[in-house]
């Protein structure tokens, strides 16, 4: 399963027509400790860019954006008791929404993990 990363430090990972995304270990080390998380809507349409998802932590609360246009398939119901996952486990277990692509070729702008882990180095 590919996974591609935003300058904003969203990851997504594709199968096939759905992407799952959330927040890179660089951003979640970023925020501290995540307190909240605002997770979107089924059903709701979002654009490249937009932020269906807000992170909150003890330093501030942060959009998520969309790296991809689509339709929103589902949230991770288990942040809502555990929003710490995104902290313990940013690329896998707290993972925050699924969206169905609208236009596969977007991921075409995004980064492979070597172009993202040579941004992180950068900053």
């Amino acid at each position: 399963m590919p996974r591609y990363f935003t300058k904003d430090h969203e990851w997504i990972d594709v199968d096939g027509g759905t992407g799952t995304v959330g927040i890179t270990d660089y951003a979640q080390g970023q925020l501290g400790d995540i307190t909240y998380v605002d997770l979107p809507a089924a059903g709701s349409a979002v654009k490249k860019g937009d932020a269906p998802c807000v992170v909150d932590s003890v330093k501030a609360a942060s959009d998520v954006y969309a790296p991809v246009s689509g339709t929103i398939e589902s949230s991770n119901e288990a942040l809502e008791a555990e929003p710490e996952l995104v902290n313990t486990d940013p690329e896998a277990g707290g993972w925050l929404f699924r969206v169905a692509l609208s236009d596969p070729s977007e991921l075409d702008g995004l980064m492979d993990e070597a172009a993202y882990q040579a941004y992180v180095a950068e900053l």
